[in-house]
């Protein structure tokens, strides 16, 4: 017997068999599960335009895009409308306030009586035919006097006629007024302080002077070559504007001189659309209330 001890060969164990057969077997499942799935074709995406799939890949070079980025320190912020969140002047804010108060508060038939003027038409008709009556400029009447001087220095006679123009200045048609010797009275609207004028048409009416009350201070004052003018008045009128003249006076003193209504009606009082709302709720609700108590139903 020698040294060395006699090698024993194991036969491999059953549980060892076993598992070589599984491992061999799940490759082969997982092979087929590829084959299979390659094999297999997938439907196509629902919804997909072949068309823009077609023009998606096939893009121009030359064309890239570049996306804005509207972040902090990116590309310029596009142009937003911000008039509600403009901190508007104080003269601005004070005319809208005031705007505001004026509809707010009741307003008395004597001064309610300016809000109720002329339409278009007329004005436009009226302004047509004082424009033919307007006064002389500065440059004119400077023309007219150094053409007179001229002629009394060479003793001609200077043959001067009475012009026919409009008046203008509360005071000097108040006193047309009261004279009667005023055929039209034209006033404007927006005077300002309206106690100026608010006691004119009351003197226009007793005096029997036909008057009407016409938009903007401003159109009257280009008639007279300034900027405003409250008042104005004709005095006289040329024979081819009678009748023009006496169609206007008949429909303006129907409209103001004659109208009673005019002289009773009381203006402003208008809330808010919030408070309107609310007070709607609080009629419907008074309304209600009281169907109740008189057993009918109100939808």
């Amino acid at each position: 017997f020698g040294s060395r001890s006699p090698q024993v060969r194991v036969p491999p164990s059953s549980s060892d068999g076993f598992a070589r057969q599984a491992r061999s077997g799940s490759c082969q499942a997982f092979v087929a599960m590829g084959k299979a799935a390659k094999a297999k074709k997938l439907p196509n995406a629902p919804f997909a335009d072949k068309k823009k799939l077609a023009t998606r890949r096939t893009k121009n070079p030359l064309f890239e895009k570049t996306p804005r980025s509207f972040r902090l320190g990116g590309d310029i912020q596009p142009k937003r409308d911000l008039t509600r969140f403009v901190r508007w002047p104080k003269f601005v804010r004070l005319q809208r306030m005031k705007k505001i108060m004026l509809m707010r508060l009741k307003m008395p038939p004597a001064i309610n009586q300016f809000n109720s003027t002329i339409d278009k038409n007329q004005a436009a008709t009226l302004l047509r035919l004082l424009k033919k009556y307007q006064p002389e400029t500065r440059e004119a009447k400077k023309a007219r006097l150094a053409e007179m001087a001229q002629q009394k220095k060479d003793g001609q006679e200077t043959k001067t006629k009475k012009p026919q123009v409009i008046k203008y200045g509360l005071n000097h048609v108040t006193t047309l007024v009261e004279n009667k010797e005023a055929k039209l009275v034209v006033i404007a609207h927006d005077v300002d302080p309206i106690e100026m004028v608010c006691w004119l048409p009351a003197l226009c009416r007793k005096k029997d002077v036909p008057y009407c009350i016409i938009k903007g201070k401003s159109r009257l004052g280009q008639l007279v070559h300034k900027k405003t003018a409250s008042v104005v008045a004709l005095t006289s009128i040329r024979t081819e504007d009678k009748s023009e003249c006496d169609k206007l006076t008949d429909n303006f003193k129907a409209q103001f001189n004659d109208n009673a209504e005019i002289r009773r009606r009381w203006g402003g009082g208008i809330m808010g659309i919030k408070s309107q709302h609310v007070m709607q709720r609080r009629e419907k609700a008074i309304q209600i209330e009281q169907a109740k108590k008189l057993g009918l139903q109100i939808v």
